[in-house]
């Protein structure tokens, strides 16, 4: 089974929606964690919004990247330009790979006009996890 670590800055928001569909579209291929280089704790309209697609990411916990120093992964994905820049460098093998998606915490606006922004950035996720998992997981 292969480890995949997602990265962000407060692993809140885009890692933890990351974190959501790599589970559900990796199915038992995959180990998935997230961390932060801080730990926010999870953003409770990124809960609201994956929910809205089917997936709770309710019980997820925000960790700090040292947390998984000792684990061998196979994949580590930065989501942000923030964390590529800050992440401690890990001892390992893993194909890293980076993404910068727009931060949805840092939307201003109504709280509508702030889901909106949540839902943009989950979609964009969501695309790139589906296709993260067919290019990398799949037989």
């Amino acid at each position: 089974m292969k480890k995949i670590l997602v990265l962000c800055t407060g692993n809140s928001c885009r890692s933890q929606i990351a974190e959501g569909y790599l589970k559900n579209f990796a199915g038992d291929k995959a180990d998935v964690y997230s961390a932060g280089i801080e730990t926010h704790g999870v953003n409770p309209v990124a809960i609201e919004v994956m929910k809205e697609d089917g997936i709770d990411i309710s019980h997820q916990t925000s960790n700090n990247v040292n947390e998984y120093r000792n684990i061998d992964f196979d994949f580590i994905i930065t989501v942000c330009d923030n964390a590529k820049e800050e992440c401690p460098v890990f001892p390992s093998i893993a194909k890293k790979f980076h993404k910068n998606f727009a931060d949805p915490a840092k939307a201003t606006g109504t709280q509508e006009e702030i889901k909106k922004q949540f839902r943009k950035v989950r979609d964009e996720i969501k695309n790139y996890c589906e296709k993260f998992v067919a290019e990398n997981l799949e037989v």
